[in-house]
């Protein structure tokens, strides 16, 4: 996972709060249920302790991905957009031609992406689809459902 990744700074900031709860919360949560495991006795048949020493493999794995995933993050900086053609970060006004519905998507980093926030992954099919357009372009992007007609209306960050 040695692939740089793009983040708002409040996205960015956000996995670095999640990597910090896990490092103290969690990891002193399994310590303390292995400690509790092992003072039940024969570690042998201690189910309770193997499930612990499991949760902490998960748990180390996690944080090794998110300091990776940090490491090789970059902030983009809004400023620097333009708003010419579609980008990372820019909110995109769409009018959906197959359900005459207009649509405002922002574009972000598969680790940012929320549907519930309008937040749509640059790799998505919508957001790879819309990557690079410009306003006023109409384009049909297959997606699982077949294919969806766009109209870009605005580009905005």
């Amino acid at each position: 996972m040695s692939d740089i990744q793009y983040f708002t700074k409040e996205g960015l900031e956000k996995i670095k709060q999640e990597l910090h709860f896990l490092k103290t919360e969690e990891r002193t949560l399994i310590t303390q249920a292995i400690a509790e495991a092992r003072d039940k006795g024969d570690l042998s048949e201690n189910a309770e302790y193997d499930a612990a020493k499991e949760a902490q493999g998960h748990l180390e794995d996690k944080i090794r991905q998110m300091e990776t995933l940090i490491a090789n993050a970059r902030v983009i900086d809004s400023s620097q957009l333009d708003t010419s053609k579609v980008s990372i970060l820019c909110k995109v006004k769409v009018m959906n031609h197959n359900v005459g519905k207009e649509a405002v998507y922002q574009l972000v980093s598969e680790t940012e992406a929320n549907l519930k926030e309008n937040k749509i992954s640059v790799k998505s099919a919508i957001g790879a689809g819309l990557l690079g357009k410009a306003k006023g372009e109409v384009i049909e992007i297959s997606v699982p459902a077949g294919t969806v007609k766009l109209e870009i209306l605005d580009i905005t960050l």
